[in-house]
């Protein structure tokens, strides 16, 4: 009987840095892109570096974080999940450790280079992003196994890129403009972290079992099927709240196409609880998220296209 080959270090790379869920990066960035253009301070140069530091951030996290669950014994029990790319043997222990570094150095240096092009507050925004990529599942306190993961990632994925990204092209930013970047940020911060909610609703018994205090541990399936539901229904009513006050332009609630969706993966985290069903589903809330996003950025394009025409 044939056996499967073993995959080829760039495929096994791949696995392992998971750019199925760079999305989280995209996202975030586009947001900040689209709303730079609408003031008239966008910077190409500064974004894409941006887009290549906060990548290499994430890429860091997702290394950290498939060293950390090999080393703790959380992948022992999983069927599914993001990479296992350790647990399979596709990559060293040591290779997993030198990608992460790698990143890290790569994302850093990036982050250098703009803190001289940009402002001080670069800083709190920079480390503050190293420091929840690395303390995500890292150090005496990883951030993941002690009922954190969602928080951190929805923070760092959502408000603290959207304002790093446009405070790289536009330093002089008034706090006034700074809370409103962060507020526009909320849609994109619940389905991020959504996310990360579906993974550990999906990894619940194997996560208990490595006693990784997960928020569907702590509180049990149930709840975390009803907060899965909350931060999906969040994103859309702050979307549609930001709409009304007007700081989101009414074009940009094209992602309610994504309503049936979004109630479709609902009822498969509300029905299912086998690993290998729920993987897929999560893969799928990662995409929402992405459709999500680039449904609120093609939005706001067709918004400042039309504004632009009826200005003209």
């Amino acid at each position: 009987m044939a056996t499967a080959s073993k995959p080829s270090k760039v495929a096994a790379w791949v696995q392992a840095t998971r750019p199925r869920v760079f999305t989280a990066s995209f996202v975030p960035m586009g947001l900040a892109a689209v709303i730079a253009v609408q003031d008239g301070v966008f910077d190409l140069l500064q974004f894409v570096l941006a887009l290549i530091g906060v990548m290499c951030l994430q890429t860091t996290a997702n290394l950290v974080n498939e060293y950390m669950d090999f080393k703790r014994g959380s992948d022992d029990l999983k069927q599914a999940g993001q990479s296992m790319a350790l647990k399979h043997k596709l990559l060293s222990e040591q290779e997993i450790l030198l990608g992460a570094i790698f990143a890290t150095v790569a994302g850093s240096l990036i982050g250098l280079y703009l803190l001289f092009q940009s402002g001080p507050w670069l800083w709190a925004i920079g480390i503050g992003g190293v420091l929840i990529a690395i303390t995500y599942t890292a150090g005496p306190f990883p951030l993941a196994y002690n009922g954190l993961g969602e928080v951190a990632a929805g923070i760092f994925m959502g408000p603290m890129i959207v304002l790093g990204a446009y405070y790289v092209m536009e330093p002089n930013i008034s706090a006034a403009k700074a809370l409103q970047l962060c507020l526009i940020s909320f849609p994109i911060m619940f389905t991020t972290a959504a996310i990360l909610h579906a993974n550990n609703i999906r990894d619940l018994e194997a996560d208990r079992a490595a006693n990784k205090r997960t928020l569907a541990v702590l509180f049990g399936r149930e709840v975390a099927r009803k907060e899965y539901i909350v931060l999906l229904a969040a994103c859309y009513l702050s979307q549609i709240m930001l709409v009304v006050v007007g700081w989101m332009p009414p074009t940009t609630l094209l992602s309610l196409l994504m309503i049936p969706k979004t109630r479709a993966l609902i009822h498969i985290f509300n029905t299912e609880t086998d690993p290998k069903i729920l993987h897929p589903a999560q893969g799928n809330t990662a995409k929402l998220h992405g459709q999500i996003g680039l449904l609120i950025v093609i939005g706001w394009v067709i918004w400042l296209i039309g504004q632009a025409i009826l200005g003209g």
